[in-house]
């Protein structure tokens, strides 16, 4: 048995998502910016899924701007929230994704901005007193925030940091590419300026995402050189992933609830399983259903002479799993995250995330497998 447990590094396509695209490889090919009928062919495909994209979350289409992902998009959101408000200060948090954290330090080094670290506890949730203060005391920020940690799960409460911003006046930008997809944005109810979408978390295309940008917080454009995207990024337009990003959305909205009923039962069973299994596993982060993301279970493991090379052994045992985020993964300094909240490094700590294609068999093959690893004689199932 193959059994895939990476699904917050990326997922599987979905075979619609992948039909829905076909014709914008073949018959539809015309560059989009083209006036002639295949340019326009194409220019409508893209308009229809910023409709799509917009309807699902309760925004205008004019509000939602195509990139090439999540990185992107967040430094978009970043960048020019920085350069379009004469932003000095920005509110954020030591275990955010690379994709914000390396770009706030980037501008701090550079002398651009002062960066406040807000505090975390031990399982990830963001200090909202902490943050009030660093709000309070300081001019206008730009607060980045993530919606959903991508390592060990634990949501942030994205309506109250989004009210706790309004009260101070400041830009509020939250990583929500964990949880796009997999629960319902209502944009007109969540007082948030930029949120960023990657389209291969949820069953899409890998090298599209996007942008939303609140009307009222407009700011200038990222990439130069073409007036796609309403001015906002040069360059023609991936149709046929933009398109595919629409319909997996859309396929995501259809049966949300079914789809995380069924998630969260095996994330639950999992965890159970390893309980009852391997005396002293701990998880990191919050892994409660209201406090943390129902795709993503982190665990740490008892300290073990193989430790370093549990991911590997799970690998050529058919288990992909991860030890942290997929995008860093080749390095080796182990993860920010975890040492961010104080989690034992001396363990091994492994991310387990997944997907409506994911089964209960599967989750009893892999303790199955960790429970050999260990030594451990397993028990028996109903």
């Amino acid at each position: 048995m193959k059994v895939y447990f990476d699904n917050a590094a990326t997922t599987p396509m979905d075979g619609e998502v992948l039909n829905a695209m076909m014709p914008y490889f073949t018959e539809q090919f015309g560059n989009p910016s083209s006036i002639h009928g295949f340019g326009r062919k194409t220019r409508t495909a893209i308009e229809n899924a910023r409709k799509t994209v917009a309807r699902l979350l309760n925004v205008t289409p004019a509000e939602i701007f195509f990139t090439s992902g999540g990185t992107e998009a967040d430094n978009m959101a970043i960048s020019q929230c920085i350069a379009s408000y004469d932003i000095k200060h920005v509110i954020s948090c030591e275990i955010e994704h690379h994709a914000v954290e390396h770009t706030l330090k980037v501008f701090e080094k550079a002398g651009k901005v002062k960066v406040s670290w807000v505090k975390t506890d031990d399982q990830g949730h963001i200090d909202l007193s902490h943050l009030e203060e660093l709000l309070s005391n300081n001019p206008r920020s730009l607060v980045s925030l993530m919606h959903a940690n991508n390592e060990i799960g634990t949501l942030l409460p994205l309506k109250e940091v989004g009210e706790l911003c309004a009260r101070y006046n400041a830009l509020f930008h939250s990583d929500t590419v964990q949880t796009m997809g997999h629960y319902r944005f209502d944009l007109k109810d969540v007082k948030v300026h930029f949120i960023t979408c990657a389209a291969h978390k949820f069953h899409g295309p890998k090298g599209v995402g996007f942008l939303y940008i609140n009307h009222d917080h407009k700011i200038t454009p990222f990439i130069h050189g073409g007036a796609q995207e309403r001015n906002m990024r040069g360059g023609t337009e991936n149709v046929a992933g933009i398109v595919g990003l629409a319909k997996a959305l859309e396929l995501c909205y259809d049966a949300l609830e079914e789809h995380q009923k069924h998630i969260q039962a095996l994330k639950d069973y999992m965890k159970k399983r390893l309980k009852d299994e391997i005396p002293g596993i701990e998880f990191n982060g919050d892994t409660t259903t209201a406090g943390s993301l129902y795709t993503v279970l982190n665990c740490r493991f008892p300290a073990h002479a193989d430790a370093e090379m549990m991911l590997f052994n799970l690998d050529i045992n058919g288990v992909a799993a991860s030890g942290g985020s997929a995008c860093s993964s080749g390095s080796n300094q182990g993860s920010h995250v975890l040492r961010g909240i104080g989690a034992d490094m001396s363990k091994p700590s492994v991310r387990f995330s997944f997907s409506k294609f994911n089964t209960s068999e599967e989750v009893d093959f892999v303790v199955g497998k960790l429970c050999e690893m260990y030594k451990i004689k397993e028990k028996q199932t109903n």
